[in-house]
């Protein structure tokens, strides 16, 4: 197993967040999660990443206990995250965007990483964009950036936050096929995504959060019809 999550526990206060989360991630797997507000889905990235420190539990990185490391040494070991509002460098162009997060996240001098820079920017679509500042770009593009500065630091586990957000159905099927390009090159994907329809395209299984615990886990089809997640998530009668 690629990422090893056991009896994971956070709270503020009396609200928890994160409630016994024991998970799984395969090499090369496809992950979505779904949960409605607040149901901790960005508070377990957060905790994946190192942005927050648990109560209790374990996390484990290819067999690397991470649970107490610092987020900058899980960058350099192979995790990487988009966020849900795009906050680029507006006044640096698309490529040093990037560039910083190659250098950065990847360990790299400018120079040594400028070949690979190039390649993210072609894989994600930017190409083109590279010479224009981060701050004119369309929404569709700045989500796309989100993804090319984490795919700069040559992450192992990509980690995605409702990166089809605010999207049109037509941009969501561009992204779609970029994000399923990035998992077939082998890059292991955990996606946070409301848009199901989008999730739903991509990823070989589910779980499902509510009030910091897991409620559903399996095949998608099966997940998404079970009557805790029609309930919750959904809002349907049963």
């Amino acid at each position: 197993m690629l990422l090893e999550i056991r009896n994971l526990n956070r709270a503020f206060g009396a609200v928890t967040v994160a409630d016994d989360i024991t998970l799984d991630v395969a090499e090369g797997e496809a992950l979505g999660i779904i949960g409605p507000n607040g149901a901790g889905k960005s508070t377990l990235f957060n905790l994946i990443t190192g942005r927050l420190a648990p109560d209790g539990g374990t996390i484990r990185l290819d067999g690397t206990d991470i649970t107490r490391m610092p987020a900058r040494r899980r960058v350099h070991l192979g995790i990487g995250r988009s966020f849900q509002i795009p906050q680029p460098f507006v006044q640096m162009t698309t490529y040093e965007n990037v560039s910083v997060a190659a250098c950065f996240g990847a360990g790299g001098s400018e120079r040594a990483e400028e070949g690979h820079v190039v390649d993210v920017l072609h894989r994600t679509g930017l190409l083109a964009r590279a010479n224009l500042p981060a701050g004119s770009l369309s929404l569709l593009e700045r989500k796309r950036l989100e993804m090319a500065r984490a795919l700069a630091t040559k992450p192992r586990l990509l980690l995605l936050d409702e990166i089809a957000g605010g999207l049109t159905d037509a941009e969501c099927v561009s992204l779609i096929d970029t994000i399923r390009q990035i998992n077939a090159s082998g890059t292991t994907i955990v996606w946070i995504e409301h848009v199901t329809h989008a999730l739903l395209a991509v990823v070989s299984r589910l779980v499902a959060l509510d009030f910091g615990k897991i409620i559903g886990e399996g095949e998608p089809e099966a997940v998404m019809a079970s009557d805790a997640v029609r309930r919750i998530y959904l809002g349907l009668e049963v």
